[in-house]
């Protein structure tokens, strides 16, 4: 018996399920969960500009779908899931919010632009800014970023400039300061230039201007509820189904296949840990359709296992060795594995990009299953067992669940 493998074996099982047992509470602990486990709202506002005739291009829809996500940050919502759909739509997810009302009533606000002078006088809003004409450009002489902003009135813009020379002029977004400039001179131009430190402030700058000169009017078309309540009881209940379904397959994995079940019992445990610190890492947010990703990712896991270790034994009743079974099992499977994961991941990409929402967290979370699956519960799973093989400490057919009376001649 090789006692140096059957050690690196034994040593390679302790530090991974200590690893797994010291970080697996925090890891569950630290995960981001979704509106349907956590409880919430979900909106779907049909936008439309304040001006009558206005168009409304999908630039401006993503960034008052931008605005909207800010804004759900700073009422203190966790992880708020703000995105455009269509042409004239922009979908909600709240999780965790108790005020809902209140929340309401400010993500329907539109944004309101404004230039301000020292004492907060406003001296121009969004309406007198030519529609998303605010771009990003550079100082030819300096090289620094600036901001072209159009304006419609040149009378007005001088008026004001010449009221504030020698003083500043503030842009505001929904009463927050984001910007101040130095009014040196009066201008008498319907263009103004805003100079900035960096090519991402200047782009910031240009966005919020032009989000402001045209302001949408959001509409609520339809609003689900999902209590608290019902979300942990989801939560539960899919946990409870998940660990009985994990038991029940280990059991089946060890009975059918013996040694070779308890190594994938053990991979397959690895694998979840690695997702669901992959899933931290990420800091991703847990939804239904993400566990039922990870189900399914499990259930590929243990098909896995299962196409490699029929392989085996297989040619163990072929009369093979044990070493020989094992490295054309494992050869002769591998395609097969790879072509199901292979087909399963092109799908997962076609959804991602077709899809939005959560179907694209299932997609995500699908994708990264199958890696994942792979990196586990094929070449570590076959790592381990080589280790034990070499290592002599399987040596009959029995520990395979092969009968000796199947096993046929060379």
């Amino acid at each position: 018996m090789d006692w140096k493998r059957i050690s690196f074996f034994f040593l390679t099982v302790v530090i991974v399920l200590g690893a797994i047992g010291a970080t697996s509470p925090s890891l569950v602990e630290r995960i981001k969960l979704g509106l349907d486990l956590k409880g919430g709202f979900e909106i779907l506002y049909t936008a439309e500009p304040l001006a009558a005739g206005a168009p409304l291009t999908k630039e401006t829809l993503t960034q008052a779908a931008e605005s909207l996500a800010k804004r759900a940050d700073k009422l203190g919502v966790a992880e708020p899931e703000v995105y455009p759909e269509g042409s004239d739509r922009i979908r909600v997810r709240l999780a965790g919010v108790k005020n809902e009302e209140e929340v309401r009533g400010l993500m329907s606000k539109p944004s309101v632009l404004t230039f301000r002078g020292p004492d907060g006088t406003v001296y121009m809003n969004g309406t007198d800014f030519v529609e998303n004409a605010a771009k990003l450009s550079y100082d030819p002489n300096t090289k620094q970023p600036i901001v072209e902003i159009k304006m419609k009135s040149r009378e007005k813009f001088k008026e004001v400039t010449t009221k504030l020379t020698g003083s500043t002029l503030s842009i505001y977004l929904d009463d927050e300061v984001k910007s101040t400039a130095s009014v040196n001179f009066p201008i008498d131009s319907d263009s103004a230039i805003i100079t900035q430190t960096s090519v991402t402030e200047a782009t910031n700058v240009a966005k919020m201007i032009n989000l402001g000169a045209m302001p949408l009017k959001l509409t609520e078309k339809y609003i689900q509820r999902v209590d608290a309540t019902l979300g942990s009881a989801s939560l539960h209940q899919t946990a409870r189904a998940g660990l009985i379904a994990s038991i029940l397959i280990f059991i089946f994995m060890v009975l059918y296949y013996r040694a070779p079940g308890l190594v994938a019992a053990f991979t397959l445990i690895t694998y979840v840990w690695v997702l669901l610190a992959i899933f931290d890492f990420m800091n991703a947010t847990l939804t239904l359709p993400g566990i039922a990703a990870l189900v399914l990712g499990a259930g590929m896991a243990v098909d896995a296992n299962i196409i490699t270790y029929e392989r085996i034994r297989e040619e163990i009743r072929a009369g093979k060795s044990i070493l020989s079974s094992l490295k054309s099992g494992s050869k002769h499977s591998f395609r097969t594995i790879m072509d199901a994961n292979v087909t399963n991941l092109i799908a997962g990409i076609v959804l991602y990009y077709v899809g939005n929402g959560a179907i694209r967290g299932f997609a995500v979370i699908t994708m990264m299953s199958i890696i994942i699956s792979i990196l586990t519960n094929v070449l570590f799973s076959r790592w381990l067992l080589h280790l034990i093989i070499r290592g002599n400490l399987l040596k009959k057919p029995s520990y395979f669940g092969v009968k000796e009376a199947d096993i046929r001649g060379l």
